[in-house]
């Protein structure tokens, strides 16, 4: 029951907002009483912690899966921030902004956690891009690593990119187009070119 739990509020967090969900709101999604919950969290507080980690949890390892599939390093950004958008339900920046205002000492873990994980990955991403030829020699990956980061948490901020002028998933794209030119040689300019042809492509079926 207690994974249950966690499930329906991590989605309802999600598609709602970490603020606007209250304990009754998933009781009643759930069939359940509001008593069946705080049998196994103390407080709402609690149960957003459990819903941020196993959120966060579940994305690190289809990350890890992703990254085992042997793409190239261009690819393989696409790929994941894909899978992103489809785990998170094309999130948009009203739950995170939740999230930050009114649980800022889970938003600030949850913020050192996918920073961790990203940092990581980043890292290997631009050392394999760099030797298959697919990114610039010069570049530092410390830094264009940590910039990826900023620039991914930065298109999220809702004040710089309101939805009604942001459609998240076409600032995504847009975002990893800007960093993957600045970074990338002819031979990688060449697969980010069709990647992002292919995507027209797939939205212009829509």
């Amino acid at each position: 029951m207690k994974e249950a739990i966690v499930s329906k509020a991590s989605e309802m967090f999600l598609r709602l907002g970490f603020k606007s969900v209250t304990m009754n709101d998933i009781a009643a999604e759930m069939g359940i009483s509001k008593k069946t919950i705080y049998q196994h969290f103390s407080n709402k507080e609690e149960l957003v912690e459990a819903s941020t980690t196993q959120l966060f949890n579940n994305i690190s390892a289809g990350i890890d899966s992703i990254r085992e599939m042997g793409k190239n390093s261009i690819e393989e950004i696409f790929t994941i921030r894909n899978f992103m958008m489809q785990h998170l339900n094309n999130e948009s920046t009203s739950p995170l902004y939740q999230l930050q205002k009114f649980f800022p000492k889970i938003f600030t873990c949850l913020r050192s956690m996918q920073f961790e994980k990203m940092n990581s990955c980043m890292k290997e991403n631009l050392q394999r891009g760099i030797e298959y030829g697919l990114y610039r020699q010069d570049i530092n990956i410390e830094f264009v690593s940590r910039i990826y980061f900023t620039g991914l948490t930065g298109i999220k901020d809702g004040d710089i990119f309101p939805a009604a002028l942001f459609d998240v998933h076409e600032v995504t794209r847009q975002f990893l187009e800007y960093h993957l030119r600045g970074i990338v040689t002819e031979k990688g300019l060449e697969i980010l070119k069709m990647l992002l042809k292919n995507e027209n492509l797939i939205l212009n079926k829509f």
